[in-house]
Parts: structure tokens; sequence; C-alpha cells
């Protein structure tokens, strides 16, 4: 909120950069080659910089409200970005085009994650759905419903089956991301799930919460071990 990105040395903790430029600063993302990231601020833009130097390379403008969520897919040239003004778009990031605008969700969308191949990509909102699309027509292939509060945080799988979710209602849910049925709700928390990953080995989840914990989950029992 004080409307700067800061680039740290994970491994000294020291601040590498402080960049400038946006409003309040909502969403940043890596490019998977880590050469580039992205910004999402409430000036409704979107920010690509490059991570060596920490210039300003393109500025993607198109939304109509502030952004909340950006990912980058995994050929590193797509972008992903969910706004309040109730869309979903994804950008070249090479060229800055917008190549679709996905519409569908009735209120803002908090979080949106690519599935590993790319091919997918979901969308979690506050109108309490999660919504998978297809990248590549821009259909929304299902909508997954079962909340009672609103969507902050999606995750897939690393081999793209499961889809993981963290929401207002304070639990975690594991869906088939084929499917659409949920699969497991986990309950624990004390607080709004903000942030949810799965491990690299898909075995394991961890959650974030607004209740100053984080709880790393089995996936297969649903217990938390820690």
């Amino acid at each position: 909120y004080d409307r700067t990105v800061r680039l740290w040395d994970v491994g000294t903790g020291h601040c590498l950069k402080t960049l400038q430029g946006q409003d309040r600063i909502q969403a940043v993302a890596f490019s998977p080659d880590r050469k580039t990231f992205a910004s999402g601020s409430d000036d409704h833009s979107i920010r690509i910089w490059d991570v060596s130097s920490g210039l300003h390379l393109k500025t993607l403008q198109g939304h109509t409200n502030w952004i909340g969520s950006v990912a980058f897919g995994p050929d590193g040239e797509t972008l992903a970005s969910g706004s309040y003004d109730q869309t979903v778009r994804l950008w070249d990031t090479r060229t800055g085009e917008c190549l679709k605008t996905l519409q569908g969700h009735t209120s803002w969308i908090g979080a949106v994650a690519f599935s590993p191949d790319g091919g997918m990509l979901a969308s979690g909102s506050y109108d309490q759905t999660i919504r998978i699309w297809e990248v590549d027509s821009g259909q929304c292939l299902k909508t997954l419903e079962g909340y009672t509060r609103w969507v902050g945080s999606v995750a897939f799988s690393p081999d793209g089956s499961q889809l993981v979710s963290g929401s207002e209602s304070y639990n975690v849910r594991i869906w088939d991301a084929d499917t659409g049925q949920s699969l497991k709700v986990l309950q624990g928390h004390a607080g709004t799930v903000w942030s949810v990953a799965f491990s690299p080995d898909g075995k394991t989840v961890a959650s974030a919460s607004e209740d100053s914990t984080i709880k790393i989950w089995n996936i297969k029992s649903g217990q938390s071990l820690k």
C-alpha cells in the first residue's frame, strides 16, 4: 500500500531494489524463467518489470478497476489478471496486447492460477465461486460452487488433476479439476484463508490465514500436519 514493489534476496533478507510508478500494489508474480515479473495495481494497470535491472518494460492497460491477481502461464509469455471489474484478462506480455477478456463472474476476482500445462485457468471471486476456463477458447468449462463466502486463493496441483482454494469461510477445499467435484473440506483455520499452495510432489498443501497461522495439510487424509 506504500505504492512500491520490493525485490529481496531470499538468502540474506536484503532489499535489492525498490520499484515505483504505480498506485497501491495488490498482486505480483514472477515469470517462469525469473527474468521478468508483473505487478497489478489500483491504478487499473499491470506493469512488466525486468528483474536484473529493475526497468519498467511494459504497461498492460484495459481493466476498468483495480487488479487483484496476476499469474504467468508456463510459456512465460501469457499473463492472466483478475480485477474488481469482474473480468479476467489474458495478455501477451511480449506485445502488451490483451488476447481475451473472460466474463462470467458477478463480482470482483481475487485469485487466478494456470494449470501446469497452461491449458486451463482457474479464477476465484467474491461471488463465492471458482471458474475454470479453457485458455485457447476463453470458454468457461466449469463453475465450482459450495462456498458461502468469497474465494481469495486458488492453485492447481503439480499434475493438474486437483485444485485447492481458500476463502473467507475459513476453510480450504480440494477439488477435482476435471469434474469440478469437491473432494475434501479442510477445517481448522479461524480466519480468512488468503493464500494456498501445493507442495511439488502434490501430497501436501500449505494455507496461510488471517488467523496468523500457516497450516500444512495431508491431502489424502485431510489432516493438519503442522
